[in-house]
């Protein structure tokens, strides 16, 4: 399997495009290619590989599902759940650029979606549901963002 390809999916909160390739992803969502990507990963351990945890926040983190964290850094990481389909999926690659299926500000289409993926991974249907949580963190505070 090659991590630079456009892989459409259902994550573990929507309907996705992942790729170890973020340049990429902005370009298919018609997006600034200089605003930041999300990226997903199959375990804490990698998340460590990553980005330093603030200490007052590790509970939290580890504690948490479908919750997106932006760490002091900039960078936004999301610890992918085990008991999910999709993190057999993702484990293959460890950690991945994550964006929605759809073209920036819009809802999904499921023909715009597969006509921009390189690979289309079935799992049984495409669904959109409820986007994840959105935490910033600094070394002492949080905010919610979504």
């Amino acid at each position: 399997m090659d991590s630079s390809l456009v892989y459409l999916t259902q994550t573990d909160t929507t309907v996705g495009f992942l790729s170890s390739d973020d340049k990429k992803l902005s370009m298919i969502k018609k997006r600034d290619i200089n605003k930041k990507t999300l990226q997903v990963v199959d375990s804490f351990k990698t998340l460590q590989k990553n980005i330093r945890v603030p200490k007052k926040f590790r509970k939290m983190v580890r504690n948490s599902k479908k919750t997106t964290f932006i760490y002091p850094k900039k960078e936004a990481f999301r610890v992918v759940n085990q008991e999910l389909q999709h993190h057999s999926f993702l484990k293959k690659f460890h950690t991945l650029y994550s964006t929605s299926a759809n073209i920036t500000q819009n809802n999904f289409d499921e023909e715009f979606a597969t006509q921009s993926a390189d690979i289309i991974v079935y799992n049984k249907e495409f669904k959109e549901s409820t986007p994840s949580f959105i935490f910033i963190l600094s070394k002492s505070k949080k905010k919610q963002i979504r």
